[in-house]
């Protein structure tokens, strides 16, 4: 498993987890999507920060 994966796969059970907390306090279902929206895509921009490949000196 790529590192990639990995950070991916942590920021979906992190939504998951905190959608499931979300849902058990009587949140709205609107809020609940738009908040594992933003927890996905702050793991994906995460993930693809971490992972990146470092540039390699010319010459």
């Amino acid at each position: 498993m790529s590192a990639f994966t990995a950070y991916l796969l942590g920021a979906i059970v992190l939504a998951a987890g905190l959608a499931f907390g979300a849902y058990q306090l009587g949140a709205p279902p609107i809020w609940i999507g738009i908040g594992a929206l933003v927890v996905i895509g702050l793991g994906i921009m995460s993930a693809a920060a971490k992972t990146k490949r470092k540039d390699l000196p010319e010459g």
